[in-house]
């Protein structure tokens, strides 16, 4: 299956092939017999073919799914545009993006490295991007606490919102204007400083563990329906256990997708984080960005596709192991509605304007971008009211 989703072409089914005809790209889809299983679909066992041609012009991205071919020609026509392709394992998982040679600013990137390299600007950065997704997970469960019924449930809502709420708090205690001081300008603070910084930082991201912890407490009580189909006990990856984290891992690699698309259209290395510790092919920065839309766009989402009934137990299958993966319709249901839903507009609380969610990542990954330039003293997290 191929489809176009708000100017992204999401190849989903394996064995697809995309090549290029002149400044168009020809999508090429197998057609399997129903019942052949997922791993034995290969081009060979196809019985027939869909075909789509789409106008390089009308694509910002294109997002490859498994075990795909997109051709060496149709790479070349896709770096001349500006458009990104990214490969994603069959779950989701992102693992490469490939793009032209990036038209950015060296000084925005040199800012952004020497602020990694800065154990008092990572602490001031990671402390406001762990805030910011903290008040959004605790005004979803403020939500959620509002519109149940049940005693015993608003009672477990409001402890984790307590909890929630001692985090912040906490994170509060943290003084960013303290902290901006504690390190020279030249960077030649003592040993012992730059180690109480370091461990400051491991400070705030014990803080993300213990309140991401609290609030997957309580998470099943957002679901008002098929809470037997979609029981959720723990946060389980590579692979997800059951059908709920199947769906949340999913729908964080769409958002992640986003967050590296647009830190590197803003001129940002979506590698150099402060919250996340750089790993080899690990977009540290990009799963920083996408911090505060956890609560709010993903998991919000998620329960609501399944409050809505809008995916059931059939879109979903277990491989040996214990693995649970999508089925190609549930995956391509879901990705309907996650487009659907950045369509869908929001006043930005900074900006006093009303845009669509897509534009969001893009304006966040500007606002760090500016802090980091020096042009605003601090990053302010997305908190949507």
């Amino acid at each position: 299956m191929a489809g176009i989703q708000q100017n992204t072409l999401y190849l989903l089914t394996r064995g697809s092939y995309l090549s290029r005809d002149h400044l168009t790209l020809l999508a090429e889809v197998p057609v399997y017999p129903p019942d052949l299983p997922e791993e034995e679909r290969t081009r060979d066992k196809a019985t027939d073919w869909r075909k789509l041609s789409i106008p390089i012009h009308h694509l910002e991205s294109v997002c490859v799914f498994g075990a795909s071919t997109v051709s060496p020609p149709a790479l070349d026509l896709c770096w001349e545009h500006g458009v990104a392709v990214n490969f994603l394992s069959e779950f989701g998982h992102f693992q490469a993006r490939l793009t032209g040679v990036a038209d950015t600013s060296v000084t925005l990137r040199r800012a952004q490295f020497r602020a990694a390299d800065d154990p008092a600007k990572c602490m001031a950065i990671a402390r406001q991007i762990v805030a910011g997704k903290l008040q959004n997970a605790r005004n979803s469960l403020l939500r959620a606490a509002r519109e149940t019924d049940s005693a015993a449930e608003k009672d477990a809502l409001q402890t984790a919102i307590d909890a929630l709420a001692r985090q912040i708090r906490h994170l509060a205690q943290f003084e960013i204007s303290n902290l901006k001081s504690q390190i020279p300008e030249d960077r030649t603070g003592s040993q012992s400083e730059i180690s109480n910084l370091k461990s400051q930082i491991d400070e705030v991201r014990g803080a993300e563990g213990m309140a991401a912890q609290t609030y997957f407490d309580v998470f099943r009580l957002l679901l008002k329906q098929q809470r037997e189909a979609f029981a959720f006990t723990a946060r389980s990856r590579r692979p997800p256990r059951d059908r709920i984290n199947c769906l949340l891992s999913f729908l964080y690699a769409l958002v992640r997708h986003d967050c590296v698309a647009a830190l590197t259209s803003i001129g940002l290395d979506p590698f150099v984080g402060f919250l996340h510790v750089d790993r080899p092919n690990r977009p540290s920065l990009a799963l920083d960005l996408m911090e505060e839309f956890r609560p709010w766009l993903a998991d919000r989402l998620a329960v609501t596709l399944i409050n809505r009934q809008q995916v059931s137990p059939d879109d979903f299958v277990v491989r040996e192991g214990g693995a649970v993966e999508f089925t190609d319709a549930g995956r391509k249901r879901v990705i309907k509605a996650y487009q659907e839903r950045k369509q869908e507009t929001m006043n930005h609380p900074l900006l006093d304007q009303n845009l669509r969610l897509a534009q969001m990542p893009f304006i966040q990954a500007r606002i760090l971008a500016r802090h980091l330039r020096g042009d605003i003293p601090d990053y302010l997290p997305l908190v949507p009211k």
